[in-house]
């Protein structure tokens, strides 16, 4: 009765269910994976977000397939804030990053074609190409000091059934920028095989530190058809409001052929709701306030975990340049999930082990910097302790 590509294994696996059992039994967890900003004790500007959801406009539908005027013209503003100068912006609205990737698989592959993505990486990519039959094939990033694009095995794994590479800048949950001698590589390789790239940029406002050699953005990358992703969901940290933006880039008439096709394929599903269209422009002035809040606390939890590390002969912090994520690498005593599963029977700590994320390397574990920093030590010391008694 069901679909091939739903053929999932549904069952949830030993940490999910231990981590529901101990909720069951009413202990209090700390959770290390939390990844929503809505559920971190941020001070939003509740006001500006609420009010504009109350206009009468909100009464009329009016569908527009690449979304309304005012909205894209705010993400145009928005790209101008960072320095980013878009001549004649192709800019588009989905509900999602999520639907930006399915609409951009339905311009760009055939059943059975494939994708390059990058490893390690956000789950979310197994499941996208699967709903669209293509095949999903990892490119590595390997870690020397900060993380980087194997190019060797970049090269060898775009073949001629390949039609678009995943770029995501800064990386879920590496936290590392594509340089700009990698884009240079990655660019010819495109313009040499056909190939686009979507470049999902949702963390590109929390870098930590910009380096010299790190591309903030592909939004005017002009050598390839090139799709750059954003949205509310990060930009704004309001994964709620369901409103999200890419903008079109490379040579003019591969952007005017994707832009035609895109009408069409936008038009059939009208995703993006009008009130969330109607407030972006009034959101997105407050988006500095909202990100400047966010950045400040992942970095001072951040900055925490560096010095709370430097006696700490057996944990080791992996280097990154933005994100909401630090990894770290454990001893090699226990595998990730093992060591999950230790973190969470005796100290009730959470924590995503390395293999969610695909890592090709045990053991490590990837956390989320954006708790209060109150829980954040206080789940960081409990690992520590985890790891001291098992290392002593």
């Amino acid at each position: 009765m069901f679909a091939d590509r739903t053929q999932w294994t549904l069952t949830p696996n030993k940490l999910t269910r231990r981590l529901e059992a101990l909720r069951r039994e009413k202990h209090p967890i700390i959770d290390l994976t939390e990844s929503n900003p809505t559920r971190c004790e941020f001070h939003y500007p509740e006001e500006k977000i609420l009010a504009p959801l109350s206009d009468l406009g909100n009464l009329n539908y009016d569908p527009a397939p690449f979304g309304i005027p005012e909205a894209r013209e705010a993400v145009g503003r928005y790209y101008r804030t960072k320095g980013i100068s878009l001549d004649g912006p192709k800019i588009f609205l989905t509900a999602s990053t999520s639907e930006s990737y399915s609409v951009l698989f339905k311009l760009l592959g055939n059943p059975g074609d494939r994708i390059l993505v990058p490893r390690p990486s956000y789950p979310l990519f197994e499941f996208l190409t699967q709903l669209h039959d293509l095949e999903l094939v990892s490119y590595p990033l390997v870690y020397q000091d900060r993380w980087q694009i194997d190019m060797d095995a970049f090269k060898n794994l775009a073949d001629e059934r390949t039609r678009a590479v995943i770029i995501v800048n800064p990386n879920n949950p590496t936290g590392s920028f594509i340089t700009k001698d990698e884009l240079a590589q990655i660019n010819d390789i495109c313009c040499d095989r056909g190939m686009a790239i979507i470049s999902d940029e949702v963390f590109c406002d929390y870098a930590f530190a910009p380096q010299k050699q790190d591309v903030a953005s592909l939004a005017v990358n002009a050598e390839t058809l090139t799709f750059s992703l954003g949205g509310a969901s990060k930009t704004l940290g309001l994964p709620q409001m369901k409103v999200s933006w890419t903008v079109a880039s490379g040579p003019s008439d591969l952007v005017d052929e994707a832009m035609s096709r895109l009408e069409i394929i936008l038009d059939t599903f009208l995703s993006v709701n009008t009130p969330g269209q109607n407030a972006l422009s009034q959101w997105l002035k407050v988006q500095r306030e909202v990100t400047g809040e966010i950045l400040t606390r992942v970095k001072q939890n951040r900055l925490f975990l560096e010095e709370s590390l430097k006696d700490t002969k057996d944990i080791s912090l992996l280097g990154a340049q933005g994100g909401w994520y630090a990894i770290l690498r454990l001893p090699e005593l226990l595998s990730g999930e093992s060591w999950a599963l230790e973190f969470l029977e005796r100290e009730h700590v959470f924590i995503h082990p390395g293999y969610f994320f695909d890592f090709s390397e045990e053991p490590h574990i990837v956390l989320s910097l954006l708790l209060p920093p109150k829980t954040f030590q206080e789940g960081i010391g409990r690992i520590k302790k985890t790891v001291n008694r098992k290392t002593s």
